[in-house]
């Protein structure tokens, strides 16, 4: 049985060479185990030209429908290269990865009226590095007016969901890790009160606290009504938590979802 072993693992799958002194893993059969490749053909599969090697007279090749590139679909070897879209079609992995970054380096870029272009990948700064905020009335996402230079540093991002829209609730439920991580120790549920500053520099107080969960906790900013009325708030709309500095107040500013579109577009 183990002689029977070695001798399988010693054939290439593809090109049945069994004098390769170098075999290497390929992509995962369905029994589980992987492809056992020779190293000339195992070279070509992790250079991503497998498909295009070795089944180019192969049925399956489709146009990526952002840089026409062939893509090889219902392949097991490239199933993992594309992506299929809600309208029909696919897209490849690189031109998926590249449309992601530009939408977010888009959207970061009218937040902080720069331009994505000359940014590779900007949402990593915006993450890493504070951010002075000029003012403008023209602005889709304003700035905190402070009579001096304040800057912003980005904590987090919420996507308000139906529940955090209700006006009735008035509150926002903040996720676990932010919550104690950006916001102040509570030890209780009833929680501390908080004044938290908006876009146009008014100060809002809200109760931070928690609901217990099953020996976990759930946390929430309530006494929202008002902020929700005023802001218009809906499901789908952005919530971006900051830290100002000096003084280290935090502040929320509000992301229509009609803006976050024209942004990705």
């Amino acid at each position: 049985m183990a002689s029977a072993s070695s001798s399988s693992k010693s054939c290439c799958f593809q090109c049945h060479d069994s004098t390769s002194t170098c075999f290497r893993n390929g992509w995962r059969l369905r029994n589980g185990e992987r492809a056992n490749l020779c190293y000339r053909c195992s070279c070509v599969y992790e250079d991503g030209r497998f498909c295009e090697t070795f089944h180019s007279n192969d049925d399956g090749w489709r146009d990526c429908e952002s840089c026409g590139k062939l893509v090889h679909c219902g392949c097991v070897v490239s199933f993992n290269q594309y992506f299929l879209l809600d309208f029909g079609g696919v897209i490849c992995m690189e031109c998926s990865k590249k449309n992601l970054i530009l939408a977010r380096n888009r959207r970061y870029a009218r937040e902080f009226q720069t331009d994505p272009i000359n940014f590779p990948d900007l949402a990593k700064r915006v993450q890493s590095e504070p951010h002075c905020w000029p003012g403008g009335i023209d602005s889709d996402i304003q700035c905190i007016p402070r009579p001096n230079k304040s800057v912003l540093s980005p904590l987090f991002e919420k996507l308000l969901t139906a529940s955090d829209a209700d006006i009735r609730l008035g509150r926002i439920v903040i996720p676990k890790k932010y919550a104690e991580t950006f916001f102040p120790e509570i030890s209780e549920p009833k929680g501390i009160m908080m004044n938290i500053l908006d876009i146009e520099n008014k100060e809002w107080k809200f109760a931070f606290r928690y609901w217990p969960n099953c020996g976990s906790r759930t946390y929430v900013l309530e006494g929202l009504r008002e902020f929700l009325a005023v802001k218009k708030l809906q499901a789908g709309d952005t919530a971006t938590f900051y830290r100002v500095e000096p003084g280290g107040h935090m502040a929320i500013g509000i992301r229509k979802a009609s803006v976050a579109h024209q942004a990705s577009t």
